[in-house]
């Protein structure tokens, strides 16, 4: 099973490098990449969602998943998802620096309310990062669609997160009593949440728009990074690695 899995990766990271010359690959790509989690969620009986190596796999994932539709109706297709893919083949070589989680998951996080709250979370990452390339190449460009799009990427991501966090507390209440426990993994989360509160109010105020907000988004990317990897890993949390 370890081999098939290890094919799909490498198959489907070889397909993005050619989804530069060739778009149908690309697509190809993302098959093979919902193979392998699929694959994998049948070997483990559940969905492939704790750890690094799944939640980064499932990032990198819906990278390409959110980089499509976006990237359709944009004048700057190739670049957009040039740039999307180029991220999402770089979490998925993450993602096999890190050992997969292959042990039965403890009762308390065999729940839907803790795989929609993982799958929401990373969906918003994943939004927030195509957001963040948008954002480098307005700065780059100062081409006016980037600005728009990545406005209503990061107002999608908002939802997505913000919708996380409620799920989260629900799980968190049906397994430890209590909806919020401010370890820093929570704590990091909240300034996340009110980044983003921030970058949606001060998109809209008219000596923001532009630059600000784009470099705004990028720093916001950086958090979510942080969030995810630097707090995971390094601080005592429920959210450890």
């Amino acid at each position: 099973m370890d081999n098939i899995l290890l094919a799909l990766a490498i198959v489907s990271s070889a397909c993005y490098v050619f989804g530069y010359y060739r778009m149908p690959f690309l697509f190809a790509g993302l098959l093979l990449q919902i193979a392998y989690l699929f694959v994998r969620g049948i070997a483990l009986d559940r969905m492939p969602l704790v750890g690094p190596h799944d939640t980064l796999f499932f990032m990198s994932a819906s990278v390409v998943l959110f980089a499509l539709p976006v990237a359709w109706r944009m004048k700057e297709r190739k670049r957009v998802l040039n740039a999307a893919v180029g991220m999402a083949v770089f979490f998925m070589a993450m993602s096999f620096l890190y050992k997969p989680h292959n042990s039965p998951l403890p009762p308390v996080l065999r729940t839907f309310w803790f795989e929609t709250h993982v799958a929401f979370s990373f969906f918003s990452y994943a939004l927030f990062g195509i957001a963040a390339i948008l954002g480098v190449m307005f700065i780059m460009s100062r081409e006016r669609e980037f600005d728009l799009v990545q406005y209503k990427i990061n107002l999608v991501g908002y939802c997505f997160f913000s919708a996380a966090m409620i799920f989260g507390g629900i799980w968190a209440y049906l397994a430890w009593g209590t909806y919020w426990l401010w370890t820093p993994k929570e704590l990091w989360t909240v300034i996340l949440w009110l980044y983003y509160s921030l970058y949606l109010h001060a998109r809209l105020r008219p000596w923001w728009s532009g630059r600000p907000v784009s470099v705004m988004s990028v720093a916001g990317f950086l958090i979510v990074l942080f969030t995810y990897l630097g707090v995971s890993l390094f601080m005592k949390s429920s959210h450890s690695f």
